[in-house]
């Protein structure tokens, strides 16, 4: 059994198309079902169910799956482990996040410690990033909400109050606080479902008996400050998020407790460098300097 076989085999097995995985692994079709075959024919029976170019992992497919996807997994911490041993001042950190708006400064003070380090971040929503943790695939996910699994390590780091921005003008703009049934016939801007943030707001405006109307659903939560500068609607905004505009107002709620909680994850098994546990050491620092202040 070679390397490559298993490579190839969990490629087709995440897009389950010959033709899509061959594209993405840059090898012809008949390269690649050719790789598959012979794998097959080492292990003495079919892992797929073959439907036309479609294929479908069958019974032994999916047991085998879950044993490829630990081999490769160990070799790759294996490859990071002796990288971070052979050459500790540099390397690359992966980084995915459902929540970026804390992110700059992050890595502006990881970065004074660790000038060689290349960071590689993601903005995903929540099911995106599950996918990418359960696989080892990331050294941390800032994620709100938080992502529980037996092989997640969960790390609660900031409790962060959602606020409502309103443009300069706007009927509520000279009060501080708002309650949500004084929202319901408001037209909204916000990102897309999938989103944590999205999806709490969402929810707990349907706890008090509205569905929020939205005017616009983008994937880029920081374009949200222009929009309701603009007047197209209002907007929920994590007040980690919030930006100091003269022509916006941000508005408590009431009595509501509409907080979204801020988690840094990790893969229990990946392999966790020097440079990463500083980037860990450096966020738990941060939110705690963050903490204090909005006390």
């Amino acid at each position: 059994m070679e390397l490559l076989q298993l490579q190839y085999f969990l490629e087709v097995a995440r897009l389950e198309h010959v033709t899509e995985a061959a594209r993405s692994l840059h090898v012809t079709q008949s390269s690649l079902s050719k790789t598959i075959q012979r794998l097959e024919e080492d292990l003495g029976v079919p892992l797929f169910d073959r439907i036309g170019r479609k294929l479908r992992l069958n019974e032994f497919g999916r047991s085998f799956l879950r044993r490829a996807e630990r081999a490769l997994f160990e070799l790759e911490q294996g490859k990071q482990e002796i990288s971070d041993l052979s050459s500790p001042e540099y390397g690359t950190l992966e980084l995915a996040v459902t929540t970026a708006s804390t992110l700059p400064h992050i890595l502006r003070e990881f970065r004074k410690k660790r000038p060689h380090i290349q960071f590689h971040v993601q903005m995903l929503k929540t099911r995106e990033m599950i996918t990418l943790l359960h696989r080892g695939e990331v050294d941390f996910c800032l994620s709100s909400p938080p992502i529980q699994g037996d092989d997640i390590e969960c790390q609660i780091v900031f409790i962060d109050p959602i606020l409502v921005a309103v443009p300069k003008g706007h009927r509520l703009a000279d009060r501080s606080s708002v309650s949500l049934a004084e929202l319901r016939d408001e037209w909204f801007v916000g990102v897309k479902k999938g989103y944590g943030t999205r999806d709490l707001v969402d929810s707990v405006c349907e706890s008090v008996g509205f569905v929020p109307k939205y005017v616009y659903e983008g994937d880029e939560p920081a374009r949200l400050s222009s929009l309701v500068e603009a007047e197209l609607g209002i907007a929920f905004i994590p007040s980690t998020a919030r930006f100091s505009r003269e022509q916006i107002t941000y508005l408590q709620v009431e009595n509501q407790e509409l907080v979204r909680e801020i988690a840094l994850l990790w893969h229990r098994s990946r392999y966790i460098s020097r440079a990463a546990m500083e980037f860990r050491e450096i966020v738990g620092e941060y939110f705690e300097a963050l903490s204090t202040q909005t006390l």
